[in-house]
């Protein structure tokens, strides 16, 4: 029988979706369950968030999607935005290698070769890096663990390419992408095809070629975006929400999770509100510490799931002040780059805004935006704004060559935003997941869980809410 009423814990694209989901998702069903969103902060949509800058709306978090996973752009479909969609415009980027920015080659599988020529030719190994290519297509390394159920990323690539493609290449997109570090990321959560290609015979370019297919010229754009800012889809999306009657409360942090006969309570600020059944689409730390009263096992699996913390630096620059011209969409900075005369790199990352989405273009400037901190460098949270304005800005210049002085600049800080997927991350998922379903009338939903990005976030939203239904 499905349920009477659910609480949504957390109000981020994952539990807002869980609730659409529940209410028909496209087409409203009448018979649909009453939903309760509680969030603990004064705003829905957890990351994603945009404002104000320079005369248009501006992302001040995730400025996009992966356009190669349907999810999210059927949401905004569902919700009404498909004429906001925006696709990306730039294409490339560069890596900053051997003292300079170089374009990253083309055949790269999230940083990883599939191709020897490509790769040797682009120049961002050097010699001994494309010894480890060579040898790879010529003289392979086999596997020597055989079949397995998870690897570490990084180690695993390293004997099969090299450690110079790890650390120029792999370690800034995927360890990028997490801001983490690719020395003890789980392949299997992060980059399954990785793994199956790794304990294919012969060599790994080759075995990623037949894993992963060259991607269709003519499909969909890689990546989309909003006109308006992706903060528009989670005000179209709680407003639909509204028109279907659902019960969001904002600063209503959930105290805690009791049992209610067949059903639950959640309490929050004194107050419960009883559920038949509940979504936890909560950060891993504060849903295990609702579900630490009714299974040791999945809180304690929960509490050991790591976060990273970013600040994000967006400059307003005049276009006279930057070097013309910019290639691709930015660029990025491997976390071993060697900084002459004082301590590493702050900034992990910088995109040009306004190149990757022309619906940002303005005359006359440029919108860059610095991506600072990992999950081993937690020197900026501890600046103030104006350190890591300085810091960013002295950094663009040595590393893209700004001058003068940014016309304007906003920082946004991103506390414990991403989740670390360490080796064996789906295991300890699965054990979340067999938890709760042993509670009966429980799902869990986020990012913490089956991958990061907001595609992601939004099919484990969906599928908590099948789950319940």
């Amino acid at each position: 029988m499905a349920p009477g009423q659910v609480v949504v814990v957390g109000g981020g694209i994952s539990g807002l979706t869980a609730a659409w989901a529940l209410t028909g998702g496209a087409e409203h069903r009448a018979d649909a369950p009453a939903v309760v969103v509680l969030e603990s902060s004064s705003r829905l949509g957890g990351a994603l968030r945009s404002a104000e800058f320079g005369g248009r709306v501006v992302d001040m978090g995730p400025d996009g999607f992966l356009g190669r996973r349907p999810e999210a752009v059927d949401l905004c479909r569902e919700v009404g935005l498909t004429d906001a969609l925006a696709p990306i415009a730039g294409r490339g980027a560069s890596v900053w290698a051997r003292g300079r920015l170089r374009a990253l080659p083309e055949g790269l599988a999230l940083g990883i070769p599939t191709r020897f020529w490509p790769t040797a030719r682009a120049g961002v190994l050097g010699f001994r890096g494309q010894l480890g290519l060579a040898r790879d297509a010529v003289l392979p390394r086999p596997d020597v663990r055989g079949p397995i159920g998870d690897r570490s990323v990084g180690p695993l690539v390293a004997r099969k390419l090299g450690q110079r493609v790890v650390d120029t290449l792999v370690d800034p997109l995927i360890g990028g992408i997490h801001a983490g570090s690719v020395d003890d990321m789980s392949a299997a959560a992060v980059f399954p095809p990785l793994l199956a290609a790794a304990q294919r015979r012969g060599g790994l370019m080759r075995a990623l070629r037949a894993e992963m297919p060259a991607p269709d010229p003519d499909g969909p754009p890689l990546f989309w975006s909003v006109d308006g800012g992706m903060a528009s889809l989670v005000r179209t999306l709680v407003a639909k929400l509204g028109e279907r009657g659902v019960d969001i409360r904002l600063s209503a942090p959930a105290d805690r999770l009791e049992r209610s006969g067949a059903g639950w309570s959640v309490w929050s600020g004194g107050r419960a509100a009883a559920a038949d059944a509940v979504v936890l689409a909560a950060p891993a730390p504060a849903t295990g510490s609702l579900l630490q009263p009714h299974d040791d096992e999945a809180a304690a699996l929960l509490q050991t799931v790591e976060y990273a913390s970013v600040v994000l630096v967006t400059f307003r620059v005049g276009v006279d002040d930057v070097p013309a011209p910019l290639y691709g969409t930015g660029f990025l900075v491997p976390r071993r780059s060697p900084h002459k005369g004082r301590d590493p790199w702050a900034v992990t990352a910088c995109t040009f805004l306004d190149r990757k989405w022309p619906h940002l273009a303005r005359d006359g400037e440029v919108l860059l935006r610095a991506s600072l901190g990992r999950m081993d460098d937690v020197r900026p949270e501890g600046w103030t704004d104006g350190e890591a304005i300085d810091r960013a800005w002295e950094e663009l210049g040595a590393l893209l060559g700004v001058t003068g002085a940014p016309t304007d600049a906003v920082v946004v800080r991103c506390p414990d935003a991403l989740p670390q997927y360490r080796v064996h991350h789906l295991l300890r998922t699965a054990g979340v997941e067999a938890a709760v379903a042993r509670l009966g009338g429980v799902a869990v939903a986020g990012a913490a869980y089956h991958g990061v990005g907001i595609p992601a976030c939004i099919a484990s939203g969906r599928a908590a809410a099948r789950t319940l239904l």
